[in-house]
Parts: C-alpha cells; structure tokens; sequence
C-alpha cells in the first residue's frame, strides 16, 4: 500500500468463481474480463488490509476490518449505511428504511409505502407511459412528478435527461469554487450512475465527475484518499 495515502472503509477484494481472479467489485471485473461476474455466486473474499482469503462476511475474521456498514450476503453487496435492504422479489438490494416501502407483485417493483392500494399498474393503467433512456417505465403523471425533484430514473438512478449542458455549467462552477487547503489533496473513488464505470477522481463538494463518460451523476463508491504530510 502506498505510504502516502490513508484509506478508509476498506472494500475486500471478492474472488470471482468463473475465473478465481480478485477484483474489488463486479464492474472492475467486467471491464477487464470477456464475460461478466455473477456476484450471486461468489463465495469468498480478500481483505485488502491483511490479505487474509476467507468466506464472504462482513468483517474479517483475521484483522477485525469492516468491509462494509451494510453487507447482503446474497447480492455480496458492501456499501455505507444507506438504509439498504434487500428485496427478494426484485432480486436486488434497494435504499430504504425497508419499513417505507413495499414489492408491488404486478408491476414487479418496490414502491412507496403510501401508495399501497392507490396506484395502477403500468400496464393496464390508462395513463400513458414514459419509456426512460435506461428503459425503465413510468406513468406520464409520475415522469412529470420526477421532474420536480431531480433528473434520475428512480428505479436505477440513470440520468433520464439529457445533462450535457448542465454538466458544462457544473464544471465551471467547480472550477471557481476551490475547495478549502485540507481537502485539495483528497481524492475519492466514484460509482457513476450513467456508465457504470468506476473511477478515482479529486474530492468537491459540488459533485465529483467521471473520468470515463464526463458524468456528475456519481456516488461515492469507497473511502477517501487523503495526502499525508511527509514533512
């Protein structure tokens, strides 16, 4: 490990069980591989701490190191506390509280708690349907409702507009914003939410930018990466 930087929630590396490679995540190994990993199936991961091979858990069971504040043992997920919960009939772990949601069986998805026993099923509904860029359906009404609080699918978090604009518009406000002297060094490893791509960029408190599609529809995906004082 680099002496230079400190790291923090580490990730273990998770052996993919169609080649026995170690990749942090499943898209690192998708980008770098001619087939794609099936995170279902892994069965054992690598503390990047200690190097310590063991069954997938939460913590290492040889240094102690948490993994993950939130791990699902079926999608082999390892994220910060967002609420997650996993969801059998959707076969994915989505953010909560679990308490505020429920699987709608016919539209095969899991909605507000609020709207149990008031909403149509997409598919039979009569008010015309809104195909997003990520393929995901919405009611017209629930589209122009999404509109009002953000620009990404709520299902997928894939931008549904075009941001090109207003990620030019974003990029000089970062650029006239500096960031204070403590936080200049810092960097953070992002999930972009448009391409799927990961990438390590410079910590802002504006939003961070993919260095692969140009995106600021990103999250962060490990910890912070900060400079240490040599002198």
């Amino acid at each position: 490990m680099d002496p230079s930087v400190v790291i923090f929630d580490l990730d273990p590396e998770k052996e993919a069980p169609c080649c026995d490679k170690l990749y942090t995540c499943r898209l690192c190994h998708d980008n770098n591989e001619d087939h794609q990993l099936d995170r279902f199936k892994v069965k054992e991961v690598q503390c990047i701490n200690c190097e310590k091979l063991q069954h997938a858990q939460q913590i290492c069971e040889h240094c102690s190191t948490l993994f993950g504040e939130y791990y699902c043992s079926i999608c082999h997920l390892f994220d910060k506390d967002k609420k997650q919960y996993h969801c059998e009939n959707c076969g994915i772990c989505r953010i909560g509280p679990k308490e505020d949601f429920f699987h709608c069986l016919k539209c095969n998805l899991c909605l507000a708690m609020n709207l149990r026993g008031k909403h149509k099923d997409i598919h039979t509904s009569r008010v015309v349907a809104h195909v997003l860029p990520c393929g995901h359906l919405l009611h017209r009404t629930c589209y122009e409702e999404m509109l009002k609080e953000g620009y990404r699918c709520p299902l997928c978090m894939h931008s549904a507009l075009d941001m090109t604009r207003y990620w030019r518009q974003l990029d000089n406000e970062v650029a006239q914003t500096p960031m204070p002297s403590e936080y200049q060094n810092m960097t953070v490893d992002i999930l972009c939410n448009d391409c799927n791509g990961r990438s390590t960029v410079q910590f802002h408190i504006l939003g961070m930018k993919c260095k692969i599609c140009d995106s600021y529809n990103t999250a962060q995906a490990g910890g912070r990466r900060a400079a240490v004082d040599q002198q």
